[in-house]
C-alpha cells in the first residue's frame, strides 16, 4: 500500500512478452521499452511477462536481458524480473561467496525482513543451492555475530502485537544490567531480547530502557559493542524505530562521498518498491533536508524511474550520465 509500483489494469503478460523480444530482437537493443515495460508492472504482473515470455520465445527473460544488456542497468532489470525472495536469496548468496563475506548485506537484510519475508528467503535458498539457509550462514559468520544472525535467520521472531509493559519494563532493566551497570557486558541477554521480542513489544523496550537509563538503547550498544554485532544490534534497534528511516539512511550511506554503493541502491528501490518506498522518500526528505529524486538525480545516472504520477508509476529516461539505476520524484 506504501509503494511507489502498483499493478497495472488491462494487464496482457502476452502483449508485454512481445514487447520485450521485439526490444531485443536484431542489432541493437530498445532500451526504452525495455524500461517502460518491466518498471510499469507490479512484480507479480513481471512473473506473468517471464511465463509468457519463454512459452513465447522458449528462452528465459533473465537470460535474454543479460545477453542484451550489461553493467548496473542489466543489475537492475534482472532484479525486476526476479521474485522478491528469489532476488533477496541471490544477495545473500552473492554476500557470502568466494574468500570473504559482505557483512553489511546480512545485516540489512536480516534486521529488516519478516518472518514471512525469511521463511520465503529459506525456501528460494534451498530450492536454489539444496542446502539449509542458516547450515551455510554458520560457515560463514562467527562469534556473538552468528548467534545473533542466526537467530534472525530462523524467522522466529515472536508476532504477538499485544504489548506486556511490565515485561518491557523488566526487559529493559536486564538490558541495563547486562550493559551499562555492568564491567564488561552480557552480549547474550541483547541478543537474546533483540532477536527474538515481538517489534511492538520491543518499541515498548526501548521507551522502559530510556527512563531506566536516561540514554537510548542505541547509544548504549554503540558503547558497549563493536564490530558486526554491533552494527547488527543497532540495525535491529533502528528498524524497531522505523524501517522506511532505516532505509532512508541506508541510501544515503550508498550515496554518499565520491562513489555510489549501486549494488545497495538497486536492491533497497527495487525491494521496497511495492512495500514502503513512499515512506522512506518521506524519511529521506526529513533526515537530509532534500528529496531522494535530488539525491540520486545529482549521481548523474542514465535511467531514472519510479516517478510517481496521478495516473500511476512511471519512468522517466534521461541520458545525462553513464552509470543505470532508478529514483522517484
Amino acid at each position: 500500500e506504501r509503494g511507489t509500483i502498483k499493478p497495472i489494469p488491462n494487464f496482457n503478460a502476452g502483449g508485454d512478452a512481445k514487447a520485450l523480444k521485439k526490444a531485443m530482437k536484431g542489432l541493437g537493443t530498445d532500451e526504452k521499452t525495455l524500461i517502460d515495460v518491466l518498471t510499469h508492472r507490479s512484480s507479480a504482473q513481471r512473473q506473468l511477462i517471464c511465463e509468457a515470455y519463454q512459452k513465447d520465445t522458449g528462452k528465459t527473460l533473465v537470460k535474454d536481458l543479460e545477453g542484451e544488456t550489461s553493467g548496473n542497468f542489466e543489475e537492475l532489470l534482472v532484479a525486476l524480473v526476479t521474485p522478491p525472495a528469489a532476488f533477496d536469496c541471490r544477495e545473500v548468496i552473492q554476500a557470502t561467496k568466494g574468500a570473504g563475506t559482505t557483512e553489511s548485506v546480512l545485516i540489512e537484510i536480516f534486521a529488516s525482513r519478516s518472518n514471512e519475508q525469511i521463511k520465503a528467503l529459506s525456501d528460494a535458498y534451498f530450492n536454489e543451492t539444496k542446502k539449509k539457509l542458516t547450515e551455510d550462514l554458520k560457515g560463514e559468520v562467527s562469534g556473538d555475530f552468528s548467534k545473533a544472525l542466526l537467530l534472525l535467520a530462523e524467522g522466529k521472531r515472536a508476532t504477538d502485537t499485544t504489548v506486556n509493559t511490565e515485561k518491557a519494563k523488566e526487559d529493559a532493566k536486564t538490558l541495563y544490567n547486562a550493559g551499562e551497570k555492568k564491567f564488561g557486558t552480557d552480549e547474550s541477554k541483547f541478543i537474546e531480547i533483540l532477536c527474538q521480542s515481538s517489534i511492538p513489544q520491543l518499541r515498548q523496550t526501548l521507551v522502559e530502557y530510556k527512563n531506566i537509563s536516561g540514554k537510548t538503547l542505541q547509544q548504549t550498544i554503540e558503547g558497549e559493542m563493536s564490530g558486526k554485532l554491533e552494527e547488527l544490534l543497532v540495525a535491529i534497534v533502528k528498524c524497531v524505530k522505523s524501517v522506511p528511516a532505516y532505509f532512508a539512511e541506508r541510501l544515503y550511506v550508498s550515496m554518499k562521498g565520491g562513489g555510489t554503493d549501486e549494488q545497495t541502491l538497486t536492491r533497497i528501490m527495487v525491494s521496497r518498491s511495492e512495500i514502503d518506498l513512499l515512506d522512506i522518500r518521506t524519511e529521506f526528505k526529513k533526515l537530509y533536508k532534500y528529496s531522494l529524486h535530488s539525491a540520486i538525480k545529482v549521481r548523474n545516472y542514465s535511467y531514472q524511474s519510479l516517478n510517481e504520477r496521478t495516473s500511476g508509476v512511471s519512468l522517466t529516461r534521461q541520458m545525462s550520465g553513464s552509470v543505470p539505476a532508478m529514483y522517484i520524484h
